[in-house]
């Protein structure tokens, strides 16, 4: 037990040497003509190093805002309106995805065309089946940068099981421990096992999560681009690696917002009734529709 408290707190103070060692020494794994930069980049990016360095940022932030709560107030500020600004850009993809099934259809049935060619000068001309299949990627750009969007606009599903039934403070509460014991390790995992996942579809040779460092910078002598381009059927969507990515952003956005909704539930907590909802920015249906805002 001893132990353990030795070592957390030895990565704590780790933390801050690590963080200023990447800082000052970029080009370790900013160069990616590098083979071992990008393998440092491999590495870090699920490593306990990188875990403490955003622990112990979110550790050094809560002490500045409980400090100052203006501070605390202008994180939660710009963390949700980062989540709105993505999820609102993000959100168009489904009118694309009508847009595109439509001019398939009509392609395929009424003009008998196997392919659809898009664009000037140099179109993009891909089989019919690549179009269909790509649909994919904009339900999966919905939901991975529009999570943290319909969470902020209260939209997403809740199972209330005792929640209406407590007061106030107590909901404020419940909300911050589930921050802390649902959302961020929720978040940690699924970027744990996105991020090696991703790396396995990108390069050869594969990286394994339980690869140390020394045999990750051994590997890089091998290393080459392997991108997966492989589809479901012979002339299908071919970038199945963007699905990859997608996962470890939304495992990102997630972990963020996190941040944003314990800083969130604590000031609504310490300032009262008052400030429930302070600085929310809510989308609104117009004047004359508040009855239907909400109920969807």
């Amino acid at each position: 037990m001893l132990q353990a408290i030795v070592w957390f707190f030895q990565n704590i103070g780790m933390a801050f040497y690590n963080f200023g060692y990447a800082i000052t020494h970029p080009s370790l794994w900013l160069d990616w003509s590098d083979k071992q930069a990008i393998m440092r980049v491999v590495y870090y990016g699920g490593s306990v190093e990188l875990f403490f360095v955003i622990f112990t940022g979110f550790l050094v932030l809560t002490a500045i805002g409980l400090w100052r709560n203006a501070f605390m107030w202008g994180c939660v500020r710009v963390l949700e309106g980062f989540a709105n600004t993505v999820g609102r850009f993000f959100a168009w993809a489904g009118l694309l995805m009508v847009l595109q099934q439509i001019l398939i259809v009509f392609v395929q049935r009424i003009f008998a065309r196997p392919d659809i060619a898009i664009g000037f000068g140099i179109p993009v001309q891909m089989d019919i089946s690549w179009w269909a299949e790509e649909l994919k990627l904009y339900n999966a750009m919905i939901v991975c940068l529009c999570c943290t969007y319909t969470f902020v606009q209260g939209s997403h599903v809740r199972v209330d099981l005792f929640y209406s039934a407590i007061s106030y403070r107590a909901k404020r509460i419940v909300d911050m421990v589930g921050s802390l014991i649902f959302m961020m390790p929720a978040a940690v995992l699924t970027w744990m096992y996105g991020w090696y996942f991703m790396w396995r579809h990108l390069i050869v040779p594969n990286p394994s999560a339980s690869d140390t460092l020394e045999r990750l910078l051994m590997k890089a002598r091998a290393l080459r681009w392997n991108i997966e381009t492989i589809g479901f059927s012979p002339n299908g969507f071919n970038a199945y690696f963007l699905f990859k990515v997608l996962l470890i952003t939304f495992a990102g956005m997630v972990f963020l917002h996190a941040i944003a909704f314990f800083f969130r539930s604590y000031l609504e907590w310490k300032e009262g009734p008052e400030s429930e909802g302070k600085f929310l920015d809510k989308d609104s249906l117009g004047e004359g529709e508040e009855a239907f805002e909400g109920t969807h």
